[in-house]
């Protein structure tokens, strides 16, 4: 069958669906479709994502999310609590553990009653298919804020399920976002067709009258990914989520460090996808945006490791992002504390209260790098489109095998691994080998005038050893990777 960006007739859905629910046993929880809508229309707005982030839009609030989630669901609620209680954190998430994201639930069920007998969690994540409906209903019934899973998992179907069923209102992942920044040997058909039974299952619930909120993740691989091009695979996402009748989507950006590029690409996602949403005959969606804080190399000092994610939070605010997500002074430890989680929401929340009446101020250097990152969005959208003769989905695979779509550091085995990216002279990440996207001439000049100012003030060439640098420059206490920065 050729993989196509078209709407699944519901006797597609319902064959697959079979299938689906036949891969574990806690699938005949969802069974009854009819039963787990019902119980999803009564989450009060106050618990939907969907209402909660576009009330807040509509307000121009940014709201604090965290990531988190344990083994147990007794643990798992505790954490939710704390978080919500003590962190104040605006909406919940569950981040998901690695074993459910290869769907490997035989370990997960292995980690639960080790961590049962152990007295703590040995998985990094709620492994929300082995709880089942009735654990994670639990979880939903015992927080007061919304909640979404978020996870990094290729094949999300048995996952989404249940969420939904149980009043889990958002779902984080993508076909590509999902993949290629987490999986070597997952083939893009495969990916595609699986998430868009996900998003055809929150379209399901849409039509039946319950919002559910889908999220795209922005940052993909989290490490010098330019704006243009996380960007346009969040557009592709949403695109692909639209046409299952996804009708609230949640675009999203890694902070990348220079504040006037991470504004610009808040502010041109969020109206680029609104463009190409209502281009492409999608005209009822409403889109939000969500930055996140520093995915790099953290400082191991904590007084350090704060300023990191104050600067984030200021980027956010400024920005006007809908929602931010929040980074804790462990990060370059491990899995956090209850309470580093909660120190670095309110850390965060602090921050985003004393800016919520002010923006960021229209200047030429932020309209510049919105036309810029405009432009190469489109250059990049464009030609996905064309390599797949109009047709979305196949433009993905194509625009892949093409170079057109490229990420940096990615593991997977599709991806080109071609374009190489560096900072500029100022921070803002540019291209510094274009492998085979396809920009104009002019794109290509401006990027590549950039970091000539770069390489001039350093007294070196352009290379690969800037973007060496730079990986590791924020862990080390700076966002450009001098060299010989140390004696700077």
């Amino acid at each position: 069958m050729k993989i196509q960006n078209k709407k699944w007739s519901d006797e597609q859905f319902y064959a697959v669906r079979k299938e689906v629910l036949a891969t574990w046993p806690t699938g005949k929880d969802v069974e009854d479709l009819e039963a787990c809508i019902a119980y999803a229309k009564e989450v009060p707005a106050d618990k939907n994502f969907a209402v909660v982030l576009e009330e807040a839009d509509k307000a121009g609030k940014t709201l604090a999310q965290p990531r988190a989630g344990v083994a147990t669901i007794a643990g798992h609620i505790e954490l939710m609590q704390f978080l919500q209680d003590v962190g104040g954190a605006d909406l919940l998430p569950s981040t998901i553990d690695s074993y459910t994201r290869q769907n490997r639930y035989e370990n997960c069920q292995e980690g639960i009653e080790e961590s049962l007998q152990q007295g703590r969690s040995m998985l990094n994540g709620f492994p929300v298919v082995n709880h089942g409906v009735a654990g994670c209903r639990q979880v939903y019934e015992a927080v007061k804020k919304p909640l979404e899973a978020r996870h990094g998992t290729p094949d999300a179907r048995l996952l989404s399920e249940i969420i939904h069923a149980s009043g889990w209102t958002s779902n984080e992942g993508g076909a590509i976002s999902y993949n290629i920044p987490y999986s070597k040997n997952v083939p893009l058909e495969k990916t595609i067709l699986d998430w868009q039974y996900c998003d055809r299952l929150a379209g399901i619930y849409e039509e039946h009258g319950v919002k559910i909120n889908r999220e795209p993740f922005g940052p993909l691989t989290g490490t010098l990914v330019p704006p243009s091009m996380s960007g346009a695979v969040a557009i592709i996402e949403a695109l692909l989520a639209a046409e299952q009748g996804v009708k609230n989507i949640t675009v999203g950006y890694g902070q990348c460090g220079n504040q006037i590029q991470d504004i610009a690409s808040i502010k041109v996602l969020k109206a680029l996808t609104n463009k190409y949403l209502t281009d492409k005959g999608y005209n009822d969606c409403y889109v939000t945006t969500v930055f996140h804080q520093w995915m790099g190399g953290f400082p191991a000092d904590e007084a350090q490791a704060y300023g990191v994610i104050s600067n984030a939070s200021v980027t956010a605010a400024l920005a006007k992002a809908t929602k931010v997500i929040v980074k804790t002074t462990h990060e370059a430890i491990g899995i956090p504390t209850k309470e580093a989680n909660a120190n670095g929401i309110k850390n965060t929340k602090m921050t985003l209260q004393l800016l919520e009446d002010q923006a960021a101020p229209d200047s030429k250097e932020l309209s510049a790098e919105m036309d810029l990152i405009e432009k190469e969005i489109i250059c990049i959208v464009e030609a996905v489109y064309q390599a797949g003769n109009g047709d979305l989905a196949q433009g993905i695979i194509e625009g892949f095998k093409a170079g057109i779509l490229d990420i940096p550091f990615a593991p997977s085995q599709f991806n080109p691994g071609k374009m190489l990216p560096a900072r500029d002279n100022l921070g803002a990440v540019r291209y510094l080998d274009f492998g085979n996207i396809p920009f104009t001439k002019e794109i290509k000049d401006l990027n590549h005038a950039k970091l000539q100012e770069r390489a001039d003030f350093e007294g070196r060439p352009i290379g690969f050893a800037m973007c060496v640098d730079d990986i590791y420059a924020v862990g080390d206490g700076h966002l450009i990777g001098r060299p010989h920065q140390e004696n700077k």
